[in-house]
C-alpha cells in the first residue's frame, strides 16, 4: 500500500487535516451518520456554506461522485469536502464507478485547493448498504490511482468509526 495512504479507527470529525470527507446527501443540508455528526460538531457555517452552494451551483442537489467544498466551521480541520456516494443497489451495476469517483474528485477537488492531508470515512457503508469489504476494495483501489495523478496530497487518513 501506499505509504500516503493510513487506516484507522476514530472518529472523523476530530481529524486535523486539510480537509475530512463528509458522505453527504445530495441535499447538503445535513442528515444522520457521519453527514449529521460532521454538521453538528463544524456548527452552523457549513450549512451556511452548503446552501450557498446548493443556491449557486446545485439547485437540484450535488450529483452522486460529484465533490464541492466548504469551510469546516468549528472543526479541526480547515476544510469539509461533501460528496454523495452510491446507494448499493441502486445504480444499475455502475455503484464502484461511483463510489470510486467520490475518492478520486474528492482528491482532484483538494488538489485544486493546495491542501496536502484528507481524511475520509467509509463513504456508502451506512445507511447507503453498501458492503464494507467490496467499499473498502474500491476506495483503496481509487485513492491510490488518484494519488498518482495528485503528488502534492501527502497524506490520505481512512477513517472506519469501528
Amino acid at each position: 500500500m501506499d505509504r500516503r495512504i493510513v487506516e484507522k479507527v476514530g472518529d472523523i470529525t476530530r481529524e486535523a487535516v486539510d480537509a475530512i470527507v463528509n458522505a453527504a446527501n445530495s441535499s447538503l443540508m445535513g442528515g444522520g451518520g457521519v453527514d449529521g455528526a460532521i454538521h453538528r460538531a463544524g456548527g452552523p457555517e457549513i450549512l451556511a456554506a452548503c446552501r450557498r452552494i446548493r443556491e449557486t451551483m446545485y439547485p437540484q442537489g450535488l450529483p452522486t461522485g460529484q465533490a464541492v467544498i466548504t469551510p469546516a466551521g468549528r472543526l479541526p480541520a480547515k476544510h469539509v469536502i461533501h460528496t454523495v456516494g452510491p446507494v448499493y443497489g441502486n445504480h444499475r451495476g455502475e455503484e464502484a464507478a461511483l463510489l470510486a469517483a467520490c475518492y478520486e474528485n474528492s482528491i482532484a477537488l483538494a488538489a485544486r485547493h493546495s491542501l496536502a492531508t484528507i481524511a475520509f470515512p467509509a463513504i456508502s457503508t451506512g445507511v447507503y448498504g453498501y458492503p464494507k469489504d467490496e467499499a473498502k476494495r474500491v476506495a483503496l483501489a481509487a485513492v491510490e490511482r488518484a494519488l498518482n495523478m495528485h503528488t502534492g496530497i501527502v497524506e490520505v487518513r481512512l477513517v472506519f468509526f469501528s
